[in-house]
């Protein structure tokens, strides 16, 4: 009662809400003006607007969940003689970024602060401090969830300890500079659920040996800096923490490193647009990557914990250890690579401990890889360039869009489990999960743009190998129409989507030139079915105030071919069944409500039902008109026809009968052709009495009819004869007579 009453409040708020005319409000109608108002409004969004929320589990190890990242963030252009900008940071922040990268760098002249730059690469810098006043004020506004600061580290111990004060003191309670009592870094204990480190910021750094770290810190603290002097080489870090696989980079060698174990200074920069093209050729022939120092400051490595960066050696050893806080960062060839030769491993290592895959070395122009092949296989921090808006942002932003854009989704539940296997290029449907099957019928289009120009649309769909779908789908364009377009384009049919969970769509609008007017990336699990009006975004994933596509989304679940009917009569099965089946079915349904009032099945009798032919051709003639059983009498000779087929009655002897019964006397004279051929002429009919005729329902009828309109007629008579009574027959217009 009170979730009918909470429907029928709900219903009167939505007239409400949609409907501005006073009548249609006192109707409980919904105005034409409404409908076009529901049809655009958040009611009629086209994913589930709870999915924009937090909605999903977030008591799981970090090693469970997407993580949105970015690489080499300061930067605002390309990767070589680029522009670094602190405004980057804040701006990534607030889109929702949980992992960002600086790049750390010993700082020229007196003061020697601490810079972050692309080392080697001509790029401007920017003051470290700035960027740690800047993670401070913008971590926690979009998103309450951890943030976790991955450092590339070139810096001489002393600077080292700078960033560690400046972490410190600017960060203040915000940094994690303990391991979590309930949480301990020890082999076989899986790392902390987002909850846990809700406005925590985690350092991701090398990190020394326990024991080197505890004796250095000691020494440290006691003001025996010389006992932790640059010359003490760089080999006293953790035994699996060698060198961090983001030092191979396939474009670059390493450099030679300073005794001290620190990359040599870098040159003077060169903002970006600087250089000739022939300048940025030799450049970049002549650069050389520097690898990050493994010379640590125990005060900055006590400041690492869940997030200590290891070299990757094998599968094998990594399971062996068994410590969930090791992770391994892969450029983007070499986890092809493991995708190629070992994906099934690489997904139960990512059950179990976290990757991060940024972009190769070659990208100069700050171009991203497409991150869906390595969601796939269970990476969490996919880094991408954040200042290049192509389509592998696009998808990133779309994916991170849902779950409140907290930075953090949830993996299926198959890629969490250590009892589960999984391959992304399998194309059978995964156990536990069911296969969708997805339409999309691009209807029109709506303020698009303001020229007069030619559109089309793509819809396109990523996901696993075997559900992608690129650059297929595409309606036909519609000249000088950019406002309003109508493409009515049959349905884009996506048949089989083995892993919904994993897929999104994407519906892009063109020029007919081939630029992009505006986009849109639909998450697949949390898609609505129905009459949608999808709104736009910029190729930067803003919202575009106006432009919108109509679209007519279908999704059901995928039926192999040769098993419809068998889906069919499962998810229907009263349709398929027969009479009596039917009939016992429903009886048990009455007496299932029957019990539910209060009766008891004991006061029911047993009723035996005896289906006879008169009860059987009544069943055959629900719906249509009652046919009527009558005996006829035997016809004379003289009266019957002369006929090549079997003796049927005449219309004569019909009408003879009178005029009331002749319909029903003729519904109940129709033979079917296969009854006329089975009649003899030995056919006897019972004689028909007069009174029997004047019983007749349809004679009744018609008798009652003809009286009441003689009645009427006759009162009608007499009243015409009284005004004729009272009216004169002759008038002059003088004597009251006419001459």
């Amino acid at each position: 009662m009170l979730k009918c009453q909470i429907e029928i409040d709900n219903h009167f708020h939505f007239i409400i809400t949609m409907t501005f005319n006073y009548l249609m409000l006192i109707s409980e109608w919904l105005s034409l003006d409404g409908f076009c108002r529901y049809l655009m409004s958040d009611e009629n969004a086209p994913v589930f607007l709870d999915r924009l929320e937090i909605c999903q589990d977030l008591d799981q190890p970090l090693a469970h969940y997407y993580i949105n990242s970015s690489h080499n963030t300061y930067l605002t252009g390309r990767q070589f003689g680029g522009k670094s900008s602190v405004e980057m940071y804040r701006q990534v922040l607030l889109a929702g970024c949980r992992c960002i990268e600086l790049d750390c760098w010993d700082g020229r002249g007196e003061d020697a602060e601490p810079i972050i730059t692309h080392g080697k690469a001509m790029c401007s810098d920017i003051l470290l401090k700035d960027v740690i006043y800047a993670i401070r004020d913008t971590a926690f506004v979009t998103s309450h969830y951890p943030v976790i600061l991955s450092f590339e580290n070139h810096c001489s111990k002393s600077q080292q300890y700078k960033i560690a004060k400046y972490c410190e003191e600017i960060l203040g309670q915000l940094l994690l500079t303990k391991q979590l009592d309930e949480v301990p870094l020890q082999p076989g204990v899986q790392l902390p659920c987002p909850n846990q480190l809700k406005r925590k910021i985690l350092i991701k750094n090398k990190r020394l040996k326990f024991d080197v770290e505890k004796r250095q810190l000691e020494l440290f603290l006691k003001g025996q800096q010389e006992s932790i002097s640059e010359e003490e080489p760089g080999i006293e870090l953790n035994t699996a923490v060698v060198v961090d696989a983001e030092l191979t980079e396939n474009a670059f060698t390493e450099n030679d490193i300073n005794d001290n174990g620190v990359g040599r200074e870098d040159n003077d920069a060169h903002p970006e647009g600087s250089l000739t093209a022939d300048e940025e050729a030799q450049l970049m022939q002549k650069y050389k990557y520097t690898s990050a120092t493994t010379n640590i400051h125990p005060v900055l490595s006590s400041y690492v914990n869940y997030a200590q960066p290891v070299k990757f050696q094998s599968f094998e050893i990594a399971e062996d250890r068994n410590i969930f806080y090791h992770m391994s960062s892969f450029n983007e060839s070499t986890a092809l690579g493991l995708i190629r030769s070992n994906v099934v491993d690489l997904v139960h290592y990512n059950k179990r401990q976290m990757s991060r895959i940024y972009p190769r070395g070659g990208r100069v122009e700050s171009s991203n890889f497409m991150p869906q092949i390595f969601w796939n296989a269970g990476c969490q921090m996919v880094a991408l360039n954040w200042q290049t808006a192509d389509l592998a942002m696009q998808l990133n932003q779309g994916k991170f869009e849902y779950n409140g854009g907290c930075g953090y989704l949830l993996k299926p539940e198959f890629m969490r489990r250590d009892d589960r296997t999984f391959d992304p290029f399998s194309e059978s449907p995964v156990d536990g999960v069911i296969a969708a099957h997805c339409s999309v019928q691009v209807v029109s289009g709506q303020f698009l743009s303001d020229k007069k120009i030619g559109t089309y649309v793509e819809v396109d769909m990523y996901g696993l190998p075997t559900d992608t779908i690129r650059r297929e789908y595409k309606t036909k364009v519609v000249p000088n129409n950019g406002l309003n377009p109508i493409y009515n384009q049959e349905p884009f049919l996506f048949r089989k989507v083995v892993l919904p969970d994993l897929a999104v769509l994407r519906i892009a609008v063109y020029e007919e030139t081939g630029k992009l007017i505006g986009q849109r990336i639909l998450p697949l699990d949390g898609l609505k079915a129905g009459y949608r009006h999808i709104s736009l975004r910029t190729e930067g994933n803003f919202p575009l105030s106006l432009p919108t596509v109509f679209c007519k989304i279908v999704l059901k679940t995928y039926v192999p071919d040769g098993l419809e009917d068998i889906v069919f009569r499962l998810a229907d099965p009263i349709k398929f069944i027969s009479e009596d089946e039917k009939q016992k079915v429903e009886a048990e349904k009455r007496a299932k409500q029957m019990r539910e009032m209060g009766i008891d099945e004991n006061d029911i009798s047993d009723v035996p039902v005896l289906v006879t032919k008169k009860s059987s051709s009544r069943k055959s003639t629900k719906g249509k008109f009652p046919q009527r059983s009558v005996s006829l009498p035997p016809r004379s000779h003289n009266n019957a026809k002369t006929m090549s087929g079997p003796v049927s009655p005449s219309a004569n002897s019909i009408s003879s009968f009178g005029a009331g019964t002749a319909p029903s006397l003729a519904l109940g004279l129709s033979y079917s052709a296969s009854k006329k051929d089975n009649l003899t002429k030995d056919c006897k009919f019972d004689p028909i009495a007069g009174e029997i005729l004047k019983s007749d329902k349809s004679y009744l009828t018609l008798l009652k009819k003809t009286t009441k309109r003689t009645r009427i007629i006759e009162e009608k008579t007499d009243q015409r004869a009284c005004c004729y009574a009272a009216e004169p027959l002759f008038n002059d217009g003088q004597n009251g007579c006419w001459p």
